[in-house]
């Protein structure tokens, strides 16, 4: 199986994304991962639209758009004009869950939901999710060490929900990418190990040779 690796912006040299963004795809990504904080859900602010939909016009990779913010669906049309291909929405923040996927899917877009380290896996069962993003770091920071309690959560959502992709989010190397892929995940945003590498292709290719599976 060969993983995806979705760099993620908000690790990124910020005085010079486009670059970046065209660096890393030349490296091997697969997707863009754009981290949309709004400093009241987490402590930081990141990205708008505006930041997303310029760099759409740079690649034709996926954008894969975490929504760590307040209210989400009132930013839920801006980013899908924007050119979003997934929108990842966190349960804590969206009193009609449902209602809020429903709505990604019916756009066109894929629908994901992002758990955070603590949070129950239950909400799964009641929506038509495409994926799930497992936070193995709290959100909100880059660089943050990987919780490994969250392999059994990867491990208990592949048995219950198997047709849900399971991407990954926090802390990811070539040395935690591995016991991931065991558990059932198949997909990884990786921020500061890619980002503070010396060559972005040799980093990816070292998460693609830790991560595959026999």
């Amino acid at each position: 199986m060969t993983v995806e690796i979705c760099p993620s912006m908000l690790s990124a040299n910020a005085t010079n994304l486009g670059a970046e963004l065209i660096a890393v795809e030349k490296a091997g990504a697969d997707a863009i991962h754009w981290d949309i904080m709004d400093g009241n859900f987490v402590e930081a602010i990141t990205f708008g639209a505006h930041v997303v939909a310029a760099h759409r016009k740079l690649t034709s990779l996926r954008f894969d758009v975490h929504l760590m913010t307040e209210h989400p669906d009132t930013h839920l049309d801006s980013f899908i004009k924007a050119g979003a291909d997934v929108i990842f929405v966190h349960p804590e923040t969206c009193p009609h869950l449902h209602r809020t996927i429903d709505t990604i899917k019916s756009a066109g877009k894929k629908a994901g939901i992002a758990l955070n380290p603590a949070t129950d896996i239950d909400c799964l069962k009641y929506c038509d999710a495409d994926c799930v993003l497992v936070m193995s770091v709290n959100p909100g920071r880059s660089g943050q060490k990987f919780i490994s309690s969250q392999l059994k959560k990867i491990a208990k959502i592949k048995e219950l929900f198997p047709q849900l992709k399971i991407c990954v989010d926090g802390g990811i190397s070539d040395s935690t990418i591995r016991a991931c892929v065991e558990n059932g995940a198949e997909s990884f945003v990786t921020g500061s190990f890619l980002f503070k590498s010396e060559d972005y292709a040799e980093a990816i290719k070292s998460l693609r040779a830790n991560g595959c599976k026999d």
